[in-house]
């Protein structure tokens, strides 16, 4: 689905309120929601732009992969590879959803921490890039390449910079331990000695955390892995480290007044500390997934219920942890910004209340907004939740069996709405809970 590209774009821009109730009222008139409650819908173009925005910045030989595990969905991994991007998947499923993608092998980067022997084995044989968690997945590695030595894959080892947290801890994965990694100053000389041995090690992995990291770490642990790099190549008397993987981590923007770091901005403080990386020897690697698609999507549910009481009124609404798991669990570090639509679609505003809005699972703190002021929200009117572009759906719980909502693409100028996945209807639920193959129905089940 490629299109035209709108004449202005800012890399902080996400939907509005009245873009958003455009799209809606479109969907409503081409009967793209039907009778579901809820949907979630997509700007391809606005998407298409900053993966444009994002390669202007930095080298040309730059290899972009998208995090695969801010957004599976493969009609959006299929249009980002379209643009050019690579997919980095943190699991062997998220490989088979890029290969899905029809994403080059060359372009694939695969992190996961917990590698089985045959993922391994799986991974080496497609050639994709591995980047190695630990010693021991390197000694899985050279036993597999042992037996079966072709493989175009290029293979990494990941890194613990050890340059401390970010504003968000759980997110934070470089501080003094992690679970992730080789620490960097504990066992510099072991990784050293890990690049004498394996012959086939070509390239430097890290990734130091997502939403709540700064550019100024993300420069720092960048310097902290090419000057290992330089290290590295002094001990072996060549220039072997072809790959240098800086992860993702760039944050977005989820209140209107925090400030905003840009591609652009990473890519100025990245050329002046650490200009090796700017150099035609080596291959920088990024993966981007919030800051590139968070603000290219939001989310949309009819409110079922509005039931009030002596201090507030509450609407009941289809999304809930089920979408917003991280806004439930931790309201602290995370927000996004609500917008209320009438029953057709018109945005509503003034006439602001207090209100709460809740979701639809079966525990008390399922809660999306408490005690905010909103305009009067009636029964059948939209909540609009926006910034939802990014770990939200590929964060759904299963927890009361409520099915995927569908989601929508759209283009701009002109309007042009696509469905992108057609949610899951009751049907779907059981056949995920059911094993088709077993076809008894006594009483006693032999298993």
């Amino acid at each position: 689905m490629l299109m035209p590209e709108p004449t202005v774009f800012n890399w902080e821009d996400s939907i509005t309120a009245d873009q958003a109730a455009q799209v809606i009222a479109l969907a409503i008139k081409q009967d793209l929601i039907g009778n579901r409650p809820a949907l979630l819908l997509h700007n391809m173009t606005m998407l298409s732009q900053k993966i444009k925005h994002l390669h202007s910045y930095f080298p040309p030989q730059t290899l972009h992969a998208l995090a695969i595990k801010s957004n599976p969905l493969v009609a959006v991994l299929q249009f980002a590879v379209a643009y050019g991007m690579g997919l980095e998947a943190a699991s062997i499923e998220e490989v088979e959803l890029a290969r899905a993608a029809n994403c080059p092998a060359e372009r694939i980067v695969y992190d996961s921490p917990a590698k089985t022997r045959d993922e391994i084995a799986k991974a080496l044989a497609w050639g994709v890039t591995i980047n190695a968690d630990n010693f021991e997945e390197l000694e899985r590695i050279d036993n597999i390449l042992a037996e079966s030595p072709n493989t175009s894959s290029l293979i990494g080892l990941r890194i613990n910079p050890q340059i401390g947290h970010g504003s968000i801890s759980i997110l934070s994965v470089s501080g003094q331990y992690s679970k992730f990694g080789v620490p960097i100053t504990e066992r510099r000389a072991e990784i050293t000695a890990a690049f004498l041995r394996f012959t086939w090690l070509r390239g430097l992995h890290m990734h130091i955390g997502s939403q709540g990291i700064v550019k100024e770490q993300i420069a720092e642990a960048t310097a902290l892995i090419f000057q290992l790099r330089d290290e590295i190549h002094a001990k072996l008397g060549e220039a072997r480290i072809i790959s240098i993987d800086i992860g993702g981590g760039l944050p977005w923007r989820y209140r209107p007044d925090e400030p905003v770091t840009t591609p652009q901005d990473l890519a100025k403080i990245l050329a002046k500390s650490v200009p090796q990386a700017w150099q035609d020897n080596i291959r920088l690697v990024t993966e981007y997934g919030r800051a590139i698609q968070a603000g290219c999507g939001f989310a949309a549910s009819r409110v079922e219920y509005l039931k009030t009481d002596s201090v507030r009124r509450t609407a009941v609404i289809h999304f809930g942890a089920d979408l917003m798991m991280r806004k439930v669990y931790h309201p602290n570090d995370w927000h996004h910004q609500i917008s209320v639509l009438d029953c057709d679609a018109n945005l509503k505003t003034g006439n602001e209340e207090l209100h709460t809005i809740v979701g639809p699972l079966c525990f008390g703190g399922d809660i999306l907004a408490e005690n905010v002021k909103l305009p009067r929200i009636e029964e059948g009117d939209w909540i609009v939740l926006h910034d939802t572009g990014a770990y939200t759906l590929s964060l759904w719980s299963r927890h009361c069996n409520r099915g995927l909502p569908p989601v929508l693409g759209y283009i701009t100028e002109p309007l042009q709405l696509n469905v992108l996945f057609p949610g899951e209807t009751s049907k779907d639920i059981v056949r995920f809970w059911s094993n088709p193959d077993l076809k008894t129905a006594s009483r006693e089940i032999k298993l």
